[in-house]
């Protein structure tokens, strides 16, 4: 049994969740989300409690079954949480001349290459930037699908992973990387 499938997820005010067939949708404040929940997982709304119990007549092995357990709980509360309080990213841009600015959702990096990197963000995303003098540019982004919200981070952060020699590229804000010495420091 999957110690996280066992836990009940509670439903917060302003949050209504509808399950028809395989299907779940959760609507709330901040938006709307929808997700396939696998056969051999039942999820029963009791009130204001979601829990998730394990179809033992599926054809589903046993060991699948139990990691869809967890999985699904952990999707669910997710969206619950997301369409409720929403999620929410910061990154920074380390490095000389790198620099970003938005109009709308489409983004623009200027990152060292010979030419701009433009990127156009889904409509489910609100993206904010922030150039200040002497201080690493900031992107924020925020989104009540914490899926997508990651994709576009992976997306944005591979443009210019952050290295270990000089420490430039995109972090996460609060990221340390660990840094390496140089080709002279071994030399010694």
């Amino acid at each position: 049994m999957s110690r996280i499938g066992k836990l009940p997820i509670s439903i917060p005010a302003g949050v209504t969740v509808a399950q028809k067939d395989d299907v779940v949708t959760v609507k709330g404040p901040k938006g709307e989300l929808s997700q396939n929940i696998d056969p051999s997982i039942k999820m029963n709304i009791e009130g204001s409690k979601i829990t998730f119990e394990i179809d033992e007549n599926s054809l589903v092995s046993t060991k699948q079954k139990q990691a869809f357990h967890g999985l699904y709980r952990s999707l669910v509360n997710n969206m619950i949480v997301g369409v409720s309080e929403g999620y929410k990213k910061t990154m920074e841009l380390v490095g000389v001349g790198y620099r970003v600015s938005n109009q709308g959702n489409l983004v623009e990096f200027s990152l060292g290459y010979t030419h701009p990197i433009f990127i156009q963000l889904p409509n489910e995303v609100k993206v904010e930037t922030k150039s200040e003098r002497n201080q690493n540019p900031i992107i924020t982004i925020e989104s009540c699908d914490k899926q997508l919200l990651g994709l576009i981070c992976a997306k944005i952060r591979s443009f210019r992973m952050p290295e270990p020699y000089k420490g430039k590229g995109i972090l996460f804000k609060g990221e340390v990387i660990r840094r390496k010495s140089g080709k002279t420091a071994a030399a010694k």
